[in-house]
């Protein structure tokens, strides 16, 4: 069983993991679970925007990262027959921020990156097929029931971190409520092996349509694509793959491979507490939103970082556990302020159906496409996902 001066760290995705690398590198004793066998191999995020990527080179992953993922400086608006809307290269940002660029990197791959620098670790647990099932908690420790192959267990820790994604098992054993809404849509999102690039796309495209609208993006160096749309919810699930060649027909531009596909749910919501007591909320946990704009785990990644040094700072330098609520309630207000409606309009604008508001957000892009600094600012906008510093130091 853990010390009491362990953290657990529930879900082993990047969040999770991040939080569980910030800590051990502090010599924190952690402990993560994960309900699943391994890191979730299923396509999600692939987009990590400038204050993400330096946090994580911060952190001596990007190296890493940029083996396996694309650098992004280009994107495009465009509609389903091919018009292009508004043209922008990141390159405008050079000299305004050390990180001019985007980087695109499968969400399990870099799970699986900071797995294999968490392990290198002394003091940390990985426990897979591990589902919390319920919390309890005192002033002093937090008690987690599991359930797992083997039978039902207990661990005991100081604090308790519920990084477990949108349906959080940490999250509803405190009682937390995630409010907000469910987009009425189903979303697929489909990995491709494909050319985008010899017809004329960027790396990055936003497909503008109110039936089709899409997200299309290159993922790695292998030539693989991800093309992530929206289809009538009421449609059955079990066929979606009988309706997808339709669709790529009409996003995809030439011949294409199919790696994977997997429809989901989009919701956005946000829970009222990201800190009740000794456990605390991360990530998808704590948050969920339109992946429109690739601004969820790119946020949740941040809260992470946040996270992990304020515990630290509690655990290890005694900074007072009220570092702990000013986490929780900055995360959940950028989220608020930023994260949320911003990624809710990227979606009406792809999605806009009305022909009034088409016009105006047309004219939008034309005025972005002709003035640099409305396209500085476009850019340089995620830079709103960064916080204050959490590095606590005595007599600060």
């Amino acid at each position: 069983m853990p010390s009491r001066d362990t953290v657990i760290v529930a879900g082993a995705g990047p969040v999770g993991l991040l939080t569980a690398l910030k800590l051990a590198r502090a010599g924190v004793p952690v402990t993560v679970v994960e309900a699943l066998p391994g890191v979730g191999q299923w396509p999600r995020a692939v987009v990590y925007h400038p204050p993400t990527v330096a946090a994580l080179d911060e952190l001596g992953l990007l190296e890493d990262m940029q083996d396996i993922g694309v650098t992004k400086k280009d994107y495009q608006w465009r509609t389903v027959d091919g018009e292009i809307l508004l043209g922008l290269d990141m390159g405008i940002l050079d000299g305004k921020t050390p990180y001019p660029y985007n980087l695109h990197l499968g969400q399990h791959q870099l799970a699986e990156i900071i797995l294999r620098h968490l392990q290198r670790e002394p003091g940390v647990q990985v426990i897979w097929n591990m589902r919390v099932t319920a919390v309890e908690q005192d002033a002093d420790q937090v008690t987690v029931h599991a359930e797992t192959p083997a039978g039902a267990k207990t661990l005991t820790a100081r604090w308790l971190v519920g990084a477990d994604g949108a349906s959080s098992g940490v999250r509803k054993a405190i009682g937390e409520v995630f409010r907000g809404i469910t987009w009425p849509e189903r979303f697929v999102v489909t990995n491709v092996f494909t050319d985008y690039e010899a017809y004329g796309y960027a790396k990055a495209n936003f497909i503008v349509d109110p039936v089709d609208f899409a997200v299309l993006c290159q993922i790695d160096k292998t030539g693989l694509w991800r093309v992530a749309f929206a289809e009538d919810a009421d449609l059955p699930e079990a066929t979606v793959a009988e309706r997808l060649p339709e669709r790529m027909a009409r996003l995809v531009p030439g011949p294409y491979e199919l790696v994977e596909m997997s429809p989901f749910r989009v919701h956005q919501r946000v829970v009222d507490r990201m800190r009740v007591g000794r456990v605390l909320l991360a990530g998808d946990a704590a948050h969920a939103n339109s992946p429109i704009g690739g601004l969820g785990l790119t946020g949740g990644l941040l809260d992470a970082v946040a996270l992990g040094d304020a515990l630290v700072s509690v655990i290890v330098r005694g900074a007072p556990e009220s570092l702990l609520d000013d986490y929780a309630a900055e995360r959940r207000e950028i989220f608020t302020s930023y994260t949320s409606p911003t990624t809710t309009e990227n979606k009406r604008r792809l999605a806009e159906a009305d022909p009034a508001r088409q016009a105006a957000d047309r004219e939008r892009l034309r005025k972005v496409g002709q003035d640099p600094r409305l396209q500085e600012d476009l850019l340089l906008a995620t830079n709103k996902l960064k916080g204050r510093s959490y590095v606590w130091e005595p007599g600060a």
